[in-house]
């Protein structure tokens, strides 16, 4: 075919003086195209050096006007409006075509479903746009920790430490977010998350994680992810999903790696030569820096990643909840005591009494403490302070009536002593008067009350009369279980040691210095 000439390459080869015979020869191209082209550049008067600069696409339409141009019988869509279009969710290449087929007249043939799926990529290919298809606006965000670091240095010991870039980036626009954090553990993962979505005003159906164990505990090839409960909950609290790309599969999510090099320049390397000395200090820095980034004109079409952003993506995003996420910390396993209540930080938090004995998972944040029993929400308290040790918070709905369930203190121990005898509130006096706080005496009185639940009320009023009466200060279960275990509290006394008969005795003389 005459189309496929290279008519720039046989003008320049005549130019160099040689024949129509021998460039057929030297570039094995039939005789008769050759000459095709040199009677056509003939006729229109094109030489080389009319052509000398243009491609040879371009020399090929100069020298054959209007050849290989074929006007398509198929009616033409409005490509720019099917790339905007195909923008908005749920909106598919197929609806567009069915659209398309709609809107044609009748005397006019329109294009099959597989040639317009082709024209399109073809047009976005040439306009330099990215293709709407697999990137929908405000459906997905890409989040990623940088592999490359910055430094901060510390004013007074002259020390650097590492600082980690936290990265995202929505597939569609590529418009970027960076996050500055001294670690990569679970609460700095989730704090970045909600300054993010703060960074974005709004949130999206997807989210597209690493597989780190701050988000994702396990990702088989066959069966469910299982995600980390925080990572899930936060992602909850946003309306979102959490969908992570494949293990060694990064194309899953191009566009936040492709960030990286990206922020390795503007941020990274454009920041090389400045010194931080706060993690505040160093992320007004990168805000800076990466609204620079989001504003740089596109290279191959119009606009940036801070319009198309604006323009086509912003509008489509979720709306944020009222309050921002609340960073928690999930404690797993706690067995509820037999008082109805579970420990947590040395303290004390009652359990609706119907739990006793079972095994829940506590969700702690700042300021509360939820208690869960599988999915199931059964109560929440509000965090007692931190130097607080061997307190109760205590919902009286979680408890049944009557003051079996109610806190320990000394005056209801001192009450349950009391009904016992006189001796027994004596040993429980005296047991407090050891200690230096009351609860630091709890444990020890309870042990002592809780014998006459074995050896009944009146046997442990008489062991504890017969202890007070010994060389004992104080008397403690350990002094009074063993007179309830000999029944001494039947007798009334305490029988003296006998005398150790057996073994080998030294004599006086043995210590006089006299012979052995």
């Amino acid at each position: 075919m005459v189309r496929k000439i290279k008519a720039k390459l046989v003008l320049q080869l005549r130019n160099q003086g040689l024949s129509g015979r021998s460039i057929a020869s030297a570039q094995g191209i039939a005789r008769n195209s050759v000459q095709a082209v040199l009677d056509a550049a003939d006729r229109l008067g094109v030489v080389w050096d009319d052509v000398a600069e243009l491609s040879e696409a371009e020399v090929y339409a100069a020298v054959f006007p209007g050849r290989g141009v074929h006007e398509s019988v198929f009616a033409q869509p409005d490509w720019p409006r099917v790339h905007t279009e195909l923008a908005r969710v749920g909106v598919t290449l197929k609806l567009l075509h069915q659209e398309y087929v709609d809107a044609a007249s009748v005397a006019q043939a329109t294009m099959s479903y597989d040639r317009f799926c082709r024209l399109y990529g073809e047009h976005a290919a040439v306009s330099g746009a990215t293709s709407r298809v697999g990137h929908q606006a405000g459906r997905s965000i890409e989040v990623h920790w940088s592999g490359p670091t910055m430094q901060l240095l510390d004013p007074t010991t002259g020390e650097l430490s590492r600082v980690y870039l936290f990265l995202v980036c929505l597939p569609f626009s590529r418009y970027a977010f960076v996050e500055a954090s001294l670690d990569m553990k679970q609460e700095s993962w989730l704090r970045a998350h909600t300054a993010m979505f703060a960074f974005f005003g709004g949130s999206v159906p997807r989210l597209v994680p690493d597989n780190l164990k701050t988000g994702v505990i396990s990702h088989p090839k066959e069966g469910e992810v299982v995600l980390n409960d925080a990572y899930r909950e936060m992602a909850a609290h946003y309306w979102a999903a959490v969908l992570p790309g494949r293990v060694r599969h990064p194309r899953d999510k191009s566009g936040a790696e492709n960030t990286v090099s990206h922020v390795a320049t503007w941020v990274i390397a454009g920041l090389r030569h400045e010194q931080f000395t706060s993690l505040a200090q160093l992320r007004l820095r990168i805000r800076e820096q990466i609204d620079a980034y989001n504003r740089e004109p596109f290279q191959k079409r119009d606009g940036s990643r801070l319009s198309v952003f604006t323009a086509e993506e912003k509008p489509l995003l979720q709306a944020l909840p009222a309050a921002p996420f609340e960073i928690s910390t999930w404690v797993y396993k706690r067995k509820v005591n037999a008082n109805a209540h579970v420990v947590w930080a040395k303290n004390f938090y009652s359990v609706p009494f119907s739990h006793i004995g079972a095994l829940v998972d506590l969700r702690v944040t700042e300021t509360m403490m939820e208690v869960y029993r599988r999915d199931e929400r059964l109560t929440s308290h509000l965090l007692l302070p931190a130097t607080a040790s061997n307190q109760y918070r205590t919902n009286e709905a979680d408890l049944p009536e009557g003051r079996s369930f109610q806190a320990w203190d000394r005056g209801r121990i001192q009450e349950w002593a009391a009904r016992v005898g006189p001796a027994t509130a004596a040993v429980t006096a005296k047991i407090f008067e050891t200690v230096f706080i009351d609860e630091a005496g709890f444990d020890a009185a309870l042990a002592v009350l809780k014998l006459s639940r074995r050896f009944s009320p009146a046997r442990l009023e008489a062991a504890c009369a017969l202890a007070l009466r010994g060389p004992i200060r104080s008397p403690r279960y350990a002094h009074l279980r063993p007179i309830l275990d000999t029944g001494q509290d039947k007798t009334g006394h305490t029988p003296e040691p006998e005398p150790d008969d057996g073994g080998y005795v030294r004599g006086g003389a043995y210590y006089a210095g006299g012979t052995r």
